[in-house]
């Protein structure tokens, strides 16, 4: 019993320390009002729209933003490399490399970034011989999974920026 209580315990000094979410539920409302009021630019190819929907999906818990007070334009670029390379030079496992760069700007004046930065994460899978459509499957999964967490890292940076820039 000790031992499933100890997690619980070491939980119990963040309580008096201040700490509260960022945004989302219990959190910053005036944050979670500021991320609905996001425009999400176009990005690029399908990967790229992956990004744009993940990123859509986790600013504007209500749906889609009624009032468009900022514009957050994103690049991206996502890199695939083999790794595990047998002797008959066949690979076992590709390793994805996904890039983000953003800027958050007014609504109107693309020249004024309120805030920029860059997201980087990596994940892998395992390549199958001879399994053509498990592969296809596998990394478009993977791709998703590269777009939402970019696009959670995004998200937590913009509003860690209206968490400290209120009257942005």
């Amino acid at each position: 019993m000790w031992s499933r209580l100890k997690p619980l315990l070491l939980l119990l000094p963040l309580g008096g320390c201040g700490f509260t979410p960022l945004y989302g539920q219990s959190g910053d409302s005036t944050v979670a009002a500021k991320l609905d009021t996001i425009q999400v630019q176009n990005i690029p190819e399908r990967t790229g729209q992956m990004l744009r929907l993940a990123l859509e999906t986790q600013l504007h818990a209500d749906g889609a933003p009624t009032e468009q007070i900022y514009s957050l334009a994103v690049s991206y670029g996502l890199g695939a490399a083999n790794v595990a390379e047998q002797q008959d030079s066949s690979y076992t496992r590709e390793r994805f490399s996904g890039t983000a760069h953003w800027a958050l700007t007014p609504v109107g004046a693309p020249g004024r970034p309120l805030a920029q930065g860059t997201v980087t994460t990596q994940d892998a899978l395992n390549v199958i011989n001879e399994q053509y459509f498990a592969l296809q499957l596998e990394t478009t999964t993977v791709q998703q999974q590269v777009a939402n967490q970019l696009a959670a890292q995004i998200t937590a940076q913009v509003a860690a920026y209206f968490k400290t820039h209120p009257n942005s």
